[in-house]
């Protein structure tokens, strides 16, 4: 009975995206570390993984989902600003931290909300 409620394709990928939005502001604060350090690239979690969370999400498969591990990768899709070759930008990591601070905030209130109601079913009491 609980491991049903465990194993729900929503529940799941909720928690495979806390996942990620560790890994991803890990990857922020790295960018923010290396800002200054010539040629450093910009890293995120790697498009192929989001984009296989989402078909395993559109298929409502909590085993696909599980088996999925969010992996970081240089993004391709950021271009040197300065002569140096590093490609952070301060304001748009800034702003992806916010972002991804955000989408934290949401994910853990639905695992709260998941949580509560596992709570209120074994005790009768919200």
């Amino acid at each position: 009975m609980i491991d049903a409620l465990f194993s729900q394709p929503e529940y799941v990928a909720t928690k495979k995206m806390l996942d990620v939005n560790l890994m991803r502001h890990e990857a922020i604060a790295s960018n923010l570390a290396n800002i200054e350090t010539p040629g450093y690239k910009r890293l995120d979690v790697s498009g192929a993984f989001e984009n296989q969370l989402q078909q395993a999400i559109g298929n409502n498969d909590s085993q696909s989902i599980m088996g999925l591990q969010p992996q970081l990768a240089v993004d391709t899709q950021a271009v040197a600003s300065r002569g140096d070759g590093n490609t952070v930008q301060l304001e748009s990591e800034l702003l992806r931290l916010n972002q991804n601070t955000l989408e934290n905030a949401v994910e853990t209130q639905c695992v709260n909300f998941n949580l509560a109601r596992l709570r209120m079913a074994i005790t009768g009491k919200s």
